[in-house]
């Protein structure tokens, strides 16, 4: 069987029609990788039994001429997307014992394409973090650099971004609010998008902050990602914030002209703390595309400095909201505490939830209250605007840019034991520095692997494009895989 770094789905289903190797072949593959990969703990739930049924409904739709988008391709799914009879914990005690009732559109939509689901993915508490190192079930470690000085993954999707690098699957599915997407797919070395806002279906993923969660998409491949995002796009009558036009299927051309591509280099994102490492990554593929003919303008964000202040106020005031549901009541861990329904909800979230969490709920409530809602709510709203507003400036049709390229993250992956002797706010206004901003815009924005720094860990960029400019985004990523031919892991 080839290798997996270099099957793409075309490739692999190729490979089926002539035989090679049959989904079920490719899937005990996938699963054993799995198995042997389990310290790197990727997976909270390995679906093994749900996955061979899936490939052998494949082999059936593949011998008959049916076959499906995603007909025995592996995917994976972080878990904090509903799955009907498996249980979804977002890596907390409050929910971890939750076997929803329902599929999110998203999972329902890849298993309606043949997909072959081999399990859920570890993550932040509740995709609180950008280390993947908060989960009740233990962090996550990155392939690239794991055992007694291990590296973090990223987050708060780092468990299918290592789901992905290892090669236990082709596809996986994460959620990105400040970058949980690209940030673990920059530091693992695969291909992470975050599509426009309301492009894909939030309806089953559990919400973190409403106005900002995108469902993601991480492959080794940029074609991989652009078909799955193929697969999944589109309205959905379950989800109001969806857009309401017809999602047309995006084709990846196999050589883009490059000449009359404007793409922008904001002077913000040339931040305090970036490694010297990371600016010579960028410059060398400003250098890659200037030698396409592609036109390079600096161009300048100019609200980009308050950005992160703003992202957590908003953040934290979503998350006190958001997490008012988890009360003992309805649905979740439920304390032993029946003095009172106060007690009832204190000790209930007191023990559900770690301190990560709680710190966020507090901090959000206390910007909701009635003296400080203008001061710090209503204020942080009008900088959003400002800060999307910027966006729409530098991709001014006349006088503007068609994309912005910047780092995904100030470094390569930090090593385990750096990571965590900081505290969680403070990790995420570094390690998100670069990615949040597009959330609070709703503009896609993808991140691509490039070369390995001196630790042989990979560096990565990150493309920006106004909203709906996904195809673009895409063709341009591929030109860019083909001139910097990055070495994916090959796990042992």
């Amino acid at each position: 069987m080839k290798k997996l770094s270099t099957n793409t789905i075309k490739g692999i289903q190729n490979s089926y029609r002539q035989k090679e190797f049959s989904p079920t072949q490719f899937i005990e593959k996938c699963l054993e990788t799995a198995k042997k990969t389990k310290d790197l703990n990727a997976f909270i739930t390995v679906t093994s039994d749900l996955c061979f049924n899936q490939s052998t409904e494949s082999e059936r739709r593949i011998r008959s001429n049916t076959c499906n988008f995603l007909d025995g391709i592996t995917v994976a799914v972080k878990d904090n997307f509903c799955t009907k009879d498996i249980r979804t914990t977002c890596a907390s005690n409050m929910l971890k014992n939750f076997t929803p009732t329902y599929n999110a559109t998203v999972y329902s939509k890849l298993m309606n394409a043949g997909a072959c689901i081999v399990g859920k993915t570890n993550l932040d508490e509740f995709a609180m973090g950008s280390g993947t190192v908060d989960s009740i079930f233990g962090p996550t470690h990155n392939p690239w650099c794991h055992g007694e000085n291990c590296r973090i993954p990223g987050g708060s999707s780092g468990g299918s971004a290592v789901a992905v690098s290892s090669g236990a699957c082709v596809v996986a599915i994460g959620s990105d609010t400040g970058g949980s997407t690209r940030n673990p797919a920059a530091l693992c070395g695969v291909v992470g998008l975050k599509p426009t806002y309301g492009l894909v279906s939030r309806h089953g993923l559990i919400p973190l902050v409403n106005s900002m969660d995108v469902p993601g998409i991480m492959a080794k491949k940029v074609e991989d990602v652009c078909l799955t995002l193929n697969v999944i796009a589109g309205p959905d009558e379950l989800d109001s914030t969806t857009l309401k036009t017809k999602f047309n299927p995006i084709i990846i051309k196999d050589d883009i002209d490059l000449s009359k591509i404007r793409i922008g280099i904001p002077k913000e994102y040339h931040c305090e703390g970036m490694s010297d490492e990371v600016i010579e990554t960028w410059q060398y593929v400003i250098d890659l595309l200037a030698n396409e003919k592609c036109i390079m303008k600096s161009v300048s964000l100019p609200h980009t400095s308050v950005s992160i202040a703003v992202y957590s106020i908003l953040n934290q005031c979503e998350v006190a909201s958001n997490m008012a549901r988890y009360d003992g009541l309805e649905y979740g861990l439920r304390a032993g505490a029946d003095y009172s329904t106060e007690e009832l909800y204190a000790s209930t979230r007191s023990e559900g939830f770690n301190n990560v969490v709680r710190s966020r709920i507090f901090a959000g409530n206390y910007f909701l209250l009635r003296q400080n809602y203008e001061k710090y709510f209503i204020k942080a709203l009008k900088l959003r605007r400002l800060i999307s507003n910027d966006f729409n400036n530098v991709f001014n049709v006349d006088q503007g840019v068609d994309l912005l390229l910047t780092p995904s993250t100030l470094s390569d992956a930090p090593l385990y034991k750096d990571f965590i002797s900081k505290n969680n706010r403070d990790q995420c206004a570094f390690q998100d520095y670069c990615t949040q901003p597009a959330n609070m815009a709703g503009i896609p924005a993808i991140s691509v692997p490039i070369k390995l720094s001196r630790n042989k860990m990979p560096l990565s960029l990150q493309l920006m494009g106004p909203m709906l400019s996904e195809e673009l985004l895409l063709n341009v990523v591929k030109k860019i895989e083909n001139l910097v031919n990055f070495p994916f892991l090959e796990m042992q």
